[in-house]
């Protein structure tokens, strides 16, 4: 079996700008194409609704959306739970405890964690829930699994679809999460008019 290292993030953007996370997703998820598309999405989609959150955190709106999925990664792998593994790769990084606390609890990721053994561990992480929290949750709940735009009720139709041969736990956990995702994106789209 081999070995995945972790990747070495070295780049011109300044560190925790939209720019720099769009480099760091290009590099982490490469070899991941439709998982870099759904990031580089979600991260335009959360430009789209920049207006629903303080100005002071627009920036770290987007910067969250592109790195939310950063941890499907193989080479980040540490507990196989992609949002704890990439909020934990963000910290190695230097980045806030904000930022990774952002992207270990994007989409009511707690739900699936409990079923995993890994609410412990995910809640080291703060899970704010704000405007920044609905609009993270906004921004992949709109990113289709490949890229295109998509409307909420279709993704969360295509989640369902594709994770249909999950255990029972993990279904019932996700279903569990649809009434909480609709009502992110209903706030989002109520707070923009």
């Amino acid at each position: 079996m081999k070995t995945q290292t972790r990747p070495v993030i070295e780049h011109e953007s300044a560190p925790w700008t939209p720019d720099w996370a769009r480099d760091v997703a290009r590099e982490v998820l490469a070899d991941l194409p439709c998982r870099l598309a759904h990031s580089l999405q979600a991260g335009a989609q959360a430009e789209h609704v920049m207006r629903a959150v303080p100005p002071a955190d627009a920036q770290l709106l987007v910067t969250a959306a592109l790195l939310h999925d950063i941890g499907y990664a193989p080479a980040l792998h540490r507990t196989a739970f992609h949002p704890l593994d990439g909020a934990t790769f963000l910290l190695e990084l230097g980045a806030s405890e904000r930022l990774a606390g952002l992207v270990a609890h994007h989409s009511e990721a707690w739900l699936l964690a409990s079923t995993k053994g890994l609410l412990t561990a995910l809640n080291r992480f703060p899970n704010e829930r704000s405007p920044v929290t609905d609009a993270v949750t906004y921004a992949d709940m709109t990113a289709g699994p490949c890229g295109a735009p998509m409307d909420v009720t279709d993704r969360l139709a295509d989640i369902t679809a594709r994770h249909a041969h999950e255990p029972s736990a993990l279904r019932s956990a996700r279903s569990a999460r649809q009434p909480l995702l609709r009502a992110a994106v209903a706030r989002v789209n109520l707070s923009l008019g």
